[in-house]
Order: C-alpha cells, then sequence, then structure tokens
C-alpha cells in the first residue's frame, strides 16, 4: 500500500497549525477542543501519553467542526484503539514497517515521523510524500527542510518539535512546509486556569500566521 496524499493533504491544508494536545480528561479536552476550533484550528492532535488519551480522543471525534487524531501512535495496538476510538488521522513520531503496515490496515490516514534524508528516503519507497519532520528543532531546523526542498522536491512536511509562536513562520515561509505542528496554543497555565477564552485567542492568532 502507499500513502493517501489527498487525505493527509486534507488534514494539513486545513490550518497552519495542528495543536499538539497532551490531554487526560474528556471534559477539559472538550473545552479546549472548542476553543481551538472556534479560534481557526480544527485539526487536533491527540497525543497517546497518557492514560485517558484515547478516551479523550473519543470525546474529540464528536465535537462539531473539530477534525480529531492520534499523535505519538508508536504500534499496532495503539493504531487500532486509535481508530476504534474515532481518529481522523495518526501521527508517529517515526516510523517502521511494522508500524506503517499496522496503519495502513486502520484505514486511517498516516503521517509518519522523519528526521533524516535516509529515513524520508525510505517512506518515499513506500509511496509516503506527506511526513512529519520531527523533532524539527534538534533536527536541523528549517535549514534542514529548506535543503530538503531541492532533492525532495514532491514531499511536504509538517514539522513538530520546539516549534512555538515566533518560529513557526519561518517554516511557514518554506515551500516544502503545509503546516506546523506545536503545543504553544495551549499553555499550562491557561489550561490550569481553564481559560478557555486565551486559548481561543491563540489559535486566532496561530490561524492567522499563514494568511
Amino acid at each position: 500500500m502507499s500513502q493517501d496524499v489527498q487525505a493527509v493533504d486534507a488534514v494539513m491544508t486545513l490550518a497552519p497549525v495542528i495543536p499538539v494536545l497532551i490531554l487526560d480528561d474528556p471534559e477539559t479536552a472538550l473545552a479546549i477542543g472548542r476553543a481551538l476550533v472556534a479560534g481557526g484550528l480544527p485539526a487536533l492532535e491527540v497525543t497517546l501519553r497518557t492514560p485517558r488519551a484515547l478516551d479523550c480522543l473519543k470525546a474529540l471525534s464528536t465535537l462539531p467542526g473539530a477534525v480529531a487524531g492520534a499523535g505519538t501512535v508508536l504500534n499496532a495496538g495503539q493504531a487500532e484503539a486509535a481508530r476504534a476510538a474515532g481518529a481522523r488521522f495518526m501521527v508517529s513520531p517515526g516510523a517502521t514497517p511494522a508500524l506503517v503496515a499496522a496503519v495502513e490496515a486502520t484505514g486511517v490516514p498516516l503521517l509518519p515521523g522523519v528526521g533524516t534524508a535516509s529515513e524520508l528516503m525510505a517512506m518515499l519507497e513506500r509511496g509516503y510524500e506527506r511526513l512529519k519532520f520531527f523533532p524539527a528543532e534538534t533536527s536541523g531546523g528549517a535549514a534542514q527542510l529548506k535543503a530538503f526542498a531541492s532533492p525532495f522536491g514532491r514531499v511536504r512536511f509538517c514539522p513538530t518539535g520546539g516549534i512555538d509562536a515566533a518560529k513557526a513562520p519561518t517554516y511557514l515561509g518554506l515551500t516544502n512546509v503545509a503546516c506546523v505542528g506545536g503545543s504553544w496554543v495551549t499553555p499550562a497555565d491557561a489550561v490550569a486556569a481553564r481559560d478557555w477564552d486565551r486559548i481561543e485567542a491563540l489559535a486566532r492568532a496561530a490561524a492567522r500566521l499563514r494568511a
């Protein structure tokens, strides 16, 4: 099999930023999701890093206007559980043949992670042209992606890892970057204070990064 590029593009082009979310309470997840969607960021990546991440993903999969996906997908079990929870897309920090096959078996579009030219070439051999560049800042950053543009002209990236509001415009200015992933739109202090208006405002600013 190969990547459903159109399906992945449909997610990557919804907004310039895909929020990377660490959630452990479905009620809070819904409040955050409403704020992000209202601010113009409909694609929501729920990382599978907490005991109740799948419950949060399931809750967000029912939120009007949201396109909820699973992040930090590492194995076949997580892939199937994410599919069952309603994931519309999946994101992995890296890619192994076993993981890619497992996600392909679910029928859910995958955005696999790469950090080097060799990893990128391995995914191209499998028919994947939409990739997560991770961890972006410690893997060469925007300069590395700019260098990838010439030899890998068909590939489009979602760089993630160490990107904030100040760094995002540099990445988004590259021709081979479709969007970026980041957690700055849901700062911990705003979540703790249940300041959904602040999160919506941060989302609105992020949505304008590529006007």
